[in-house]
């Protein structure tokens, strides 16, 4: 059975960027072979109807069945408050905190994302897992794609 990764929406737009395109393409290579299920929200899907056209097209492409939806929650909500209450990060970042909810409240395996100033964040991960543990969740698994990929070509 492939693994259950939530991507938040840098992951969609990191194909498109010169930076990040590299270990996009091969994370999302292992969703296209089945080895990574592409657990996504309501949340992602309106954040990527900002993006490019590029993006959304891309995002649509991928086969439903590697895809697994998730909506937002009363509980992800009160999950995500918490993470802002004991100052995980600012009120400006709730969104990424609905992201860090949802993935946790969902039990995925790993969340993956490219933003490192407030998800990919060894503190920042930290905080959240301690609230996760106060509020008698999991600790979650945070990961960017090139932790999880950027290693495998090399000898």
């Amino acid at each position: 059975m492939a693994q259950r990764f939530y991507f938040d929406t840098s992951v969609f737009g990191g194909v498109f960027d010169a930076e990040f395109e590299e270990e996009s393409f091969l994370i999302f290579e292992k969703v296209n072979l089945g080895q990574i299920k592409c657990v996504y929200s309501d949340l992602t899907e309106r954040e990527l109807s900002d993006a490019p056209a590029r993006v959304q097209r891309f995002f649509w492409q991928i086969d439903d069945g590697h895809k697994e939806t998730v909506t937002i929650t009363p509980d992800a909500i009160e999950l995500a408050m918490a993470y802002i209450k004991e100052k995980v990060v600012g009120e400006t970042s709730f969104d990424d905190c609905v992201h860090i909810a949802l993935a946790t409240i969902n039990k995925v395996d790993i969340l993956v994302s490219w933003n490192f100033k407030h998800i990919v964040n060894i503190y920042r991960i930290k905080g959240y897992n301690s609230v996760n543990l106060k509020m008698g969740y999991s600790p979650l698994e945070i990961r960017s794609p090139k932790d999880i990929v950027g290693y495998e070509n090399e000898s």
